[in-house]
């Protein structure tokens, strides 16, 4: 009698099927969320565009942004508003996708930008080219960009040591942080009336009268810089998991540490250069899409997308909730951030991790 042969063990695709399934609902859920923040950005830049003192429908700015509107509306939307709202979407994709990365690299919640000392970098840049200098425009932007890369470095160079580890490294940023806000006070109180008021102007963070001249550059960055963070996504979610899992994954660690957070400072620094510092986005926006998407790991392109919503409302809001006295949109992310980060303290606190 022969014997009938055991059945192969199951092996392949169909062994791993409800793990699949499982990962598979997170993708879609993510999707999902881009997908949603896509067409709320868009929508709110419609609507961004057509608000002002000469208020625009959507569907005519719709019209003369594909080239079938009046030439006064053609004027108005692609001369006056569309720059705006194109420095609009890439400052707040830009310090989504950056906070979204100094988060994953330091494994903690409060990793941004704001806190690690990089938007005061550029602030004390700026603020040299305002009040020693008394540079134009352009210069001021190139300052804030080399105030921000400073202080990158110097940041990164004291929380060195055999490796760069999370808590250290926003330990080390608030205390450049407190450092670099005493130079902008100092610098601040050392100028003449007409450079201090101008300083004050760009502290504030503002995105009034932004013109071609401040898209380009800022585009120019993010179509280098995007592309290139995410493709490290795998590995910031292998560094995500511990730098001794990662280099067990072939991981090159400390390598693709700094290169992230390189390009992450040259993010915040052309989102400074182009709109002056905005407080709280890069903060806010990685969290709150990871709790849309519901999907681990560093969400990257959903935080960004969340930062240029965040920024794109908070502009809309500035104009539209106060009427005449109109405020500048750094001045509504930061009370908007302000009561976040308060809740985000208390919420870290509750479940024990502060």
């Amino acid at each position: 009698m022969t014997a009938t042969p055991a059945a192969p063990a199951k092996t392949g695709p169909r062994a791993l099927r409800g793990p699949v399934r499982t990962s598979l609902r997170v993708e879609g859920r993510a999707l999902v969320a881009g997908l949603l923040l896509a067409v709320a950005a868009v929508a709110l830049s419609v609507v961004l565009i057509g608000t002002g003192d000469f208020d625009i429908a959507p569907w005519d700015v719709v019209k003369t942004l594909l080239g079938s509107g009046s030439p006064a509306d053609d004027f108005i939307v692609n001369d006056l508003r569309l720059p705006r709202v194109l420095v609009a979407l890439l400052v707040g994709a830009a310090l989504g996708m950056a906070g979204a990365v100094f988060q994953s690299v330091t494994r903690n919640p409060l990793g941004s930008p704001d806190l690690l000392g990089f938007g005061y970098g550029s602030a004390v840049g700026a603020l040299v080219v305002i009040i020693l200098f008394k540079g134009d425009a352009n210069a001021v932007a190139v300052g804030a960009v080399i105030g921000g890369l400073l202080a990158g470095v110097l940041v990164y160079l004291l929380a060195y040591k055999q490796g760069i580890n999370g808590y250290r490294l926003v330990l080390v940023g608030i205390g450049a942080s407190a450092v670099l806000v005493a130079l902008i006070q100092y610098l601040i109180s050392k100028a003449q009336l007409v450079e201090a008021t101008r300083a004050m102007v760009w502290l504030t963070g503002s995105l009034a009268g932004r013109d071609w001249a401040q898209v380009w550059p800022l585009l120019a960055t993010c179509a280098v810089l995007f592309p290139l963070v995410l493709s490290r996504s795998r590995a910031l979610r292998m560094i995500e998991m511990g730098d001794d899992a990662a280099y067990a994954l072939g991981v090159p660690v400390e390598r693709t540490r700094m290169l992230l957070m390189l390009a992450a400072v040259l993010l915040t620094t052309a989102a400074a250069a182009a709109a002056g510092p905005i407080s709280f986005v890069a903060l806010a926006a990685p969290q709150l899409a990871r709790r849309l998407s519901r999907s681990p790991g560093s969400n990257l392109l959903t935080g960004a997308l969340m930062g240029a919503v965040l920024l794109l409302a908070s502009d809309l809001a500035s104009q539209r909730a106060f009427g005449a006295d109109q405020l500048p949109v750094g001045v509504v992310t930061g009370l908007v951030g302000g009561v976040y980060l308060l809740w985000l303290l208390v919420m870290e606190r509750r479940a024990g991790r502060i």
